[in-house]
């Protein structure tokens, strides 16, 4: 039995050996055809001519006028839809101290900015569902950002906002 399967193996090995002298000679010819068709390829180059660049038409378009507001001062402003919920109302730009989920933190904010003597207020965004404390609001960008920087020091997120 032990013969019978040590010949089945050499005879299997056989045929797998003879098996890859077929497409050995079939990989030569294919490379040596391909060496061929390169080397006649490289002789008939033809040489190129420059080309004229291709340039897209200008399409014109209206012009839409924008409004600019000033930022000299290169200060940040958010735009923000917001109503007013507690105070006399808002000008051009805001002092934004503090934002809250409950109007119950709004308020007390609120509170401890009037005792100070400013003239808070508060404005709800509802896209955002948050509460705005606001310190004071002003007309002019400069002034608005004067305030924010004397309360960064107890207020490290204050922002402006502009309706």
């Amino acid at each position: 039995m032990k013969k019978s399967v040590i010949f089945c193996a050499a005879l299997c090995v056989a045929f797998a050996f003879a098996s890859c002298k077929g497409s050995e000679s079939a990989y030569k010819k294919a490379y040596e055809k391909a060496k061929a068709q390169e080397a006649t390829n490289t002789v008939t180059t033809p040489t190129t001519t420059p080309e004229t660049p291709v340039v897209t038409p200008v399409i014109q378009q209206p012009v839409t006028q924008t409004v600019v507001q000033d930022n000299s001062d290169n200060t940040p402003v958010r735009t923000e839809n917001v109503n007013l919920v507690s105070g006399a109302g808002l000008k051009a730009f805001s002092v934004v101290v503090g934002s809250y989920s409950l109007k119950s933190n709004a308020e007390a904010t609120q509170q401890v900015l009037k005792n100070a003597g400013y003239n808070s207020q508060i404005v709800y965004n509802s896209s955002t569902g948050t509460y705005r404390v606001i310190a004071d609001t002003f007309d002019s960008k400069a002034d608005a950002a004067n305030l924010r920087d004397q309360l960064s020091s107890k207020y490290a997120g204050a922002w402006l906002l502009t309706k």
